[in-house]
């Protein structure tokens, strides 16, 4: 029997069974950490940009988490100034593939597959993942939180895009509203897309910790907004870069402050 959604959010909530190990990409020419299951050979991975102004410290719950569930996870720790520059943001997740598909990566040998790759980002850094994935056609499935617009415009790449999106939005976000950006962006997605508004939620509620960036920007770090972002993105990946579909009801029902906005795959279904 199919497990149903709210026990399929229970189990997706806490770690899955791989231990995960930490590792720096600097040693391989890239700022940056990456988090891996233990062992195993052939994993989907996927790069994720952070926020602006963020260290990828701050998703470091995040990351472990998919490197849990069997997903090579790395963030590269670049464009962290004030005036990032997006198009390079976006150079340096696509480098970031590169080096988890073409490294050996921890004490037991893992191995990335190059035909299972997926983007992911916050704010500037989910702008950039739609970026990234525009200029390539490794990518299979794209994830963002708070996607903020950039220049080029995210919007224009997302036009491009005929992979699976899943784009998550802050109901209370006064940084990158929802309205503005996220939905923009799904809207104009070129294949299938779901967008997600999170109640209750706000600009930073996705990052972890503490830091000094928290005086500039609105909102701050809230668990429970982290869950549903775990869960969700480590359901979307797997199913989008494993082919599995056990974890697929998750991604077709309203969830608790995680209701589906818009879907038009759901709309003609419906």
């Amino acid at each position: 029997m199919a497990s149903k959604p709210k026990e399929l959010l229970e189990e997706l909530s806490h770690p899955g069974p791989h231990d995960v190990v930490r590792g720096n990409l600097a040693l391989a020419g890239l700022p940056g950490v990456v988090f891996t299951p233990r062992s195993g050979l052939g994993l989907p991975g996927v790069a994720f940009g952070h926020g602006w102004l963020q260290p990828p410290g701050r998703y470091r719950e995040l990351l472990s988490h998919l490197a849990s569930w069997g997903i090579v996870a790395a963030a590269p720790a670049t464009q962290r100034g004030p005036l990032p520059s997006h198009r390079m943001f976006a150079a340096d997740l696509r480098s970031t593939l590169d080096i988890v598909t073409g490294v050996r990566l921890g004490p037991g040998g893992i191995s990335v597959d190059p035909a299972k790759l997926g983007l992911a980002g916050h704010s500037v850094g989910g702008g950039a993942a739609v970026l990234a994935a525009a200029g390539d056609e490794r990518v299979k499935a794209v994830a963002t939180f708070a996607a903020a617009q950039t220049l080029p415009p995210a919007t224009e790449a997302a036009r491009k895009l005929t992979v699976p999106g899943l784009h998550l939005a802050a109901k209370g976000d006064l940084v990158t509203p929802a309205t503005g950006n996220a939905e923009a962006i799904a809207k104009a997605w070129g294949g299938p897309v779901q967008l997600r508004i999170l109640d209750k939620s706000t600009h930073l509620a996705v990052t972890e910790g503490s830091h000094w960036s928290q005086r500039l920007l609105q909102g701050k770090p809230q668990r429970r907004t982290q869950r549903l972002v775990r869960v969700l993105f480590t359901a979307f990946f797997l199913t989008h870069l494993t082919g599995t579909d056990k974890w697929r009801p998750l991604l077709t029902t309203d969830l608790k402050r995680a209701t589906i906005d818009f879907d038009p795959s759901l709309d003609a279904a419906a």
